[in-house]
């Protein structure tokens, strides 16, 4: 039986989305394209599911568009519009964890734009290649990567199509953290169980907050964010206190773990 070039896993409130097309780098072919709109529309509706993990099989995290496939005239002639992984990726209320485990590429730059948070590997690099190969972006590439890491380095990336690495990466703001190959998915689960610890209301809509405040002028989100406050009810202020005592505790365990090397 041929596995799916789409793996979900669900487990404990996470959703792990894998790209399962190893052979072909995780190119997004349209089938692996139509499953991914399907999970996702699935996820967005389970109310059981409260944190993302994207990552790719194999070597690659995704070489983008499958341009074999693109360069098919009858694929051509019978394909139908779907919509691109990078917006469904955005549309999703729950945090996404992107675990990047190899190569990036174009689209697969374009769907790590669309997590919350990144993590890389020494194997990870990242390419937006669209202008070697004649086309242009389409799935925000060209409007995000620069508002992550700045114009300049963002018009080097797309204009002469260069790799860039998981340390370079890292320096410019553009992953969270580097760890070691067998740490990737240990790591992305433990954030995910971190996320999963706060108050759920209040961490999708704090998201909800940031992402919408990030597309305004530093002026308008400030008054967003007043009007937010606004509307959104805090709870009691015996409750508030509980939690309060369950951060400082958590705070000295960290703290703990510092001093003890982790």
């Amino acid at each position: 039986m041929t596995e799916s070039v789409l793996l979900v896993e669900k487990s404990d409130r996470i959703a792990t989305l894998t790209l399962n097309r190893p052979e072909r780098m995780n190119a997004l072919s349209l089938e692996m394209r139509r499953l991914f709109r399907d999970a996702i529309d699935d996820i967005r509706l389970d109310s059981s599911i409260g944190v993302v993990i994207l990552t790719g099989a194999g070597r690659a995290f995704c070489a983008g568009l499958d341009l074999k496939e693109m360069g098919d005239a009858e694929f051509r002639a019978h394909e139908k519009p779907v919509t691109d992984p990078a917006t469904l990726l955005r549309s999703l209320q729950q945090p996404v964890i992107g675990a990047i485990n190899g190569p990036a590429v174009t689209g697969g730059l374009e769907i790590s734009l669309s997590c919350d948070i990144l993590l890389a590997t020494p194997n990870t690099k990242f390419a937006d290649t669209h202008a070697r190969v004649g086309l242009v972006a389409g799935w925000g590439l060209s409007q995000r990567l620069s508002r992550v890491i700045g114009i300049y380095r963002a018009k080097e990336m797309s204009l002469t199509g260069n790799f860039v690495s998981a340390q370079q990466a890292y320096e410019w703001g553009l992953v969270n953290h580097v760890v070691a190959q067998d740490e990737l998915m240990p790591t992305a689960v433990s954030i995910a169980q971190d996320i999963l610890s706060c108050v759920p209301e209040s961490m999708l809509t704090y998201k909800r907050m940031i992402d919408r405040g990030y597309d305004l002028s530093l002026g308008d989100a400030m008054v967003y964010e007043k009007e937010f406050n606004r509307v959104h009810s805090s709870p009691p202020p015996e409750i508030v206190a509980g939690r309060r005592s369950g951060v400082q505790s958590r705070g000295r365990e960290q703290a703990r773990q510092d001093e003890n090397g982790g």
